[in-house]
């Protein structure tokens, strides 16, 4: 019997870093992507994996990955992230544009990229990291809100239109996850990243990536179609109860 493979975007740190291993441990060969080649490789000398450059806003990117997988049971799209905290009065539209084609044009790329090699593997699984903005809006979020909205409902529309197809769809979509995810919005700002998660106990990489693995681990009847996860200390977006 070949080896199952697993595909993860954003694989260099994080969530995605954390998922590739769990996957691993469940016996899956893991192709892991991400523009941080060095990361990868030593993520993939660890696990038995096998790392590739790739730039989900670049369709030769994407090609080039692909086209260097054979055979796809799981497709991650884990790459993602945001920038900045503008007002719509005061959107850098370059910000926008970021968020839009990594989120949202990255997972699209991705997906159509490998859906025929997930529908003949026989048993495929897309799961998508999108996140509890994909459910709300919040003020000087706008970039990212709409862009994790826009990811979640192409995802979410491939839940109609694969039906019937062997392909299981899981939407996994995380609240506050202290990652790298706060230093990438602000630019570098260690200060206004931690301070995302000052006073609270917030997710940590590997809490998604065990779910990415459960997820992964159900019978093909089985389909978890949507997870909201987020910290106890967390109601929404903007609502977290804070020790001093």
């Amino acid at each position: 019997m070949s080896t199952r493979t697993a595909v993860v975007t954003g694989a260099s740190s994080g969530i995605g870093e954390a998922t590739a291993r769990e996957l691993a441990k469940q016996g899956y060969h893991v192709y892991v992507g991400a523009r941080r080649v060095d990361r990868l490789r030593e993520l993939a000398d660890e696990i038995g994996g096998t790392a590739l450059e790739l730039d989900v806003t670049s369709d030769e990117s994407v090609r080039v990955f692909t086209d260097a997988i054979e055979t796809a049971n799981v497709l991650v799209n884990n790459a993602g992230g945001a920038k900045g905290l503008a007002t719509v009065a005061e959107a850098d539209l370059d910000d926008w544009r970021w968020m839009w084609e990594t989120n949202v044009l990255g997972t699209l790329r991705m997906t159509k990229a490998l859906l025929p090699k997930l529908i003949a593997s026989g048993d495929g699984l897309i799961v998508t990291i999108t996140s509890v903005a994909a459910f709300h809006a919040y003020d000087n979020g706008s970039g990212y809100t709409s862009a994790k909205h826009a990811q979640a409902v192409l995802h979410r529309t491939l839940r109609g239109e694969l039906l019937g197809q062997p392909v299981r769809l899981t939407e996994i979509a995380p609240g506050a996850v202290e990652t790298e995810f706060s230093l990438v919005r602000f630019d570098g700002d260690t200060d206004r990243a931690a301070a995302v998660y000052q006073g609270i106990d917030p997710l940590v990489a590997q809490d998604i990536a065990e779910i990415v693995a459960f997820a992964a681990s159900r019978p093909p009847h089985v389909n978890l179609d949507q997870i909201i996860v987020k910290p106890r200390d967390q109601a929404d977006p903007g609502r977290f109860a804070r020790r001093a």
